[in-house]
């Protein structure tokens, strides 16, 4: 008996020690809430009738907008310059120059590295667009004397006049649609999120994967077929990434139509190679064979292992100036408390977005061989049946 009175009596004070941590919790949560109700009336009173403004009560708007105009622009600024130098670095190492690197006048002259006049528009960009946002909303927050999202609407709008600063209409029209776009993917994530609308397939697993292979196919079908409908500058970007040459596309693109082929391009494009005795041109061929597609290799295994390689040793040194330059800039502090993990977290992502381009280079480069592969085949076995 007295053991069940001691096990009776033991859970009272477990339930007093929980108590008393509730209600210190509690008396911590209301000293907290009054501090902040006491800090927004001692703002109110010094703001008067308006409602507080973002910044602290000891900075005015002008300082604030103009602090965020300077830093926006100094950031954006170095790291395209940054950006720009160490591109630059690269290719001096690409042509085994590597004491170059190190001379000043080679690596940041005005004659190969000419980033001046954009760095200064990209930051003119960033750093007007920032401080003009924040100066309208203060201004819009007083003048109507209410704080509503209207006013980052329209404080957000006319910002947007500070894409003026690029001086090629063709770049601020892709910076404008691709605003646009992620104007449409916040649009959609947040019916997503209220359970208003959805596309099919975007619970799926990977259904963010099967989106992203028909948005590419469309793009790969828009650069054979419809070429101009692509911007230049990405055309180039595919086909100097791509392991096939432009009188190749070409070809490809008049075959599909169903066309006859300029045989002539063909023949410089082979001869330039050595291989026009080897290759028999058509005007009008069923398809373009491997041996036109890849005159430099007989092997399609090796071809689609070329393709990938050539591609991550290509495109390696943009990608790790994206990751690194802005590693370094925009987390300075960051970088100088822990450098290894940062040069690491750069080196880590630069290596996963060569890696995730060079796969679909080679895959791309596998399925177009296969493709002329079985195609052959089957017609052999037709006209042998």
């Amino acid at each position: 008996m007295p053991s069940l009175s001691k096990s009776a009596s033991s859970p009272q004070p477990l339930l007093h020690h929980d108590n008393s941590d509730a209600e210190r919790r509690l008396r911590e949560a209301e000293e907290r809430l009054r501090e902040a109700i006491e800090d927004l009336h001692r703002r109110n009173a010094v703001h008067g009738p308006y409602p507080p403004c973002d910044h602290g009560p000891d900075e005015s708007c002008a300082a604030h907008a103009i602090g965020n105009l300077c830093q926006s622009f100094l950031l954006s600024y170095g790291v395209r310059v940054g950006i720009g130098i160490l591109l630059r670095a690269f290719k001096l190492a690409k042509g085994h120059s590597y004491s170059s690197i190190l001379d000043l006048k080679q690596l940041v002259s005005e004659k190969d590295l000419i980033v001046r006049e954009e760095a200064c528009r990209v930051g003119l960009l960033f750093g007007g667009f920032t401080g003009s946002y924040h100066a309208l909303r203060c201004f819009l927050r007083k003048f109507r004397r209410k704080e509503t999202p209207i006013n980052a609407f329209l404080a957000g709008s006319v910002a947007g006049l500070s894409v003026l600063a690029l001086d090629d209409s063709n770049r601020r029209r892709t910076l404008a649609l691709y605003l646009l776009a992620r104007v449409a993917q916040s649009a959609y994530n947040s019916a997503k999120s209220k359970n208003k609308f959805h596309l099919w397939g975007s619970h799926w697993r990977h259904g963010d994967a099967l989106l992203f292979a028909i948005a590419c196919a469309q793009v790969m079908y828009a650069f054979i077929m419809r070429p101009e409908s692509l911007p230049k500058a990405y055309q180039d970007f595919i086909q100097k990434t791509g392991p096939v040459a432009a009188p190749v596309y070409k070809a490809v693109k008049e075959t599909c139509r169903g066309g006859p082929v300029d045989v002539a391009s063909l023949s410089a494009f082979l001869s330039r190679r050595g291989k026009l005795g080897s290759v028999k041109l058509e005007e009008f061929p069923s398809i373009i064979p491997c041996s036109v597609v890849h005159p430099g290799t007989n092997s399609c295994l090796a071809q689609n292992a070329n393709a990938a390689s050539a591609t991550f040793r290509k495109t390696f040194p943009l990608y790790f100036s994206l990751t690194f330059v802005p590693y370094v800039v925009l987390h300075l502090q960051k970088f100088m408390d822990a450098p290894a993990r940062t040069c690491w977290l750069a080196l880590r992502d630069a290596v996963r977005s060569t890696t995730f381009l060079s796969a679909f280079v080679g895959i791309f480069q596998v399925a177009v061989n296969s493709f002329e592969f079985y195609y052959v085949k089957m017609v052999n076995m037709f006209y042998c049946s």
